[in-house]
């Protein structure tokens, strides 16, 4: 599918890392989605119901990063990307990217980020 809705960088304060201190203080996080699906009904018919609403994706997205605590980045893209498919069948399939902008490693970097791309069942993973 060619059609893509992009929601990029939503920003959240969580408290996701291996580190005690990641616990303790928290750091910001970004979220990107890029969800494929048909979009021609919706643009045919401007109606809302033949989409998928960015609020509804942004809302998922700080739940999830929010309301759990994750080890592993690797594993926030996975449940975000979990509840998108769970939620919103018109998603074909989506890219979570989680970008870790103060990521404790022994360098001077802008930051680190993992991007995961999962299918509806029955789909390529």
């Amino acid at each position: 599918m060619s059609d893509r809705i992009l929601v990029q960088r939503i920003a959240v304060f969580a408290y996701h890392g291996l580190l005690d201190e990641e616990a303790r203080l928290g750091q910001r996080f970004y979220i990107s989605l890029d969800c494929r699906l048909d979009l021609a009904p919706a643009g045919r018919s401007d109606a809302v119901d033949r989409t998928v609403s960015y609020a509804d994706l942004t809302e998922i997205v700080t739940r999830v990063a929010t309301q759990r605590r994750f080890a592993l980045i690797e594993a926030l893209a996975e449940a975000i990307a979990a509840e998108i498919l769970a939620h919103h069948p018109l998603v074909e399939s989506l890219s979570v990217r989680v970008d870790k902008p103060s990521a404790p490693v022994p360098a001077v970097i802008e930051g680190v980020a993992i991007e995961i791309t999962r299918h509806r069942a029955g789909g390529a993973s």
